[in-house]
């Protein structure tokens, strides 16, 4: 059943909760990006800690009520040409439009020149960007194909690039 979502900026209280739904997104990529966890059995972190410190990245707590129900992390606050970083929905929130209301929420907050990043293997998620992209594009939208960098041996990004 549909239900509004928040946005929460998130602060140096919900490093530890994001850091665990990161654990459960890499999983959720993993299908398509074929990464393995470490030998300790956890995703890297890495770059997930560069939106908590860097000036030109933010991130929001995506809740469905009162519930946890994601992260959407944004670069290119400063520089100017925004990039989804990253977005993840729980399994448990998905089909509700919970990623939907999210998605659109955060393109708004930060108007201007957006890029999204997807797998194109990845059916749901390149239906959902085209979507958004094509509710929210104020000139349609540019969509390639751009080589990963340092990873040869997978597909192609499929990029879209528009204005909010």
């Amino acid at each position: 059943m549909p239900s509004s979502i928040t946005l929460q900026p998130i602060t140096a209280e919900h490093h530890p909760l994001i850091e665990r739904l990161w654990q459960l997104y890499r999983h959720d990529l993993s299908e398509y990006r074929y990464n393995y966890p470490g030998a300790d059995g956890l995703y890297p972190t890495e770059r997930l800690r560069t939106f908590f410190t860097d000036a030109d990245r933010c991130g929001y707590l995506v809740k469905q009520g009162d519930q946890v129900a994601g992260f959407v992390l944004v670069r290119g606050l400063v520089s100017g040409l925004r990039v989804m970083g990253e977005f993840f929905v729980l399994r448990a929130a998905r089909r509700q439009q919970v990623g939907w209301q999210a998605a659109l929420a955060v393109l708004r907050r930060h108007p201007g020149d957006w890029e999204i990043a997807f797998q194109e293997n990845n059916p749901g998620a390149a239906r959902f960007w085209r979507r958004i992209a094509g509710e929210l594009a104020v000139d349609g939208y540019k969509d390639e194909q751009r080589p990963v960098p340092g990873k040869p041996n997978i597909e192609p990004d499929t990029w879209l690039s528009f204005t909010v």
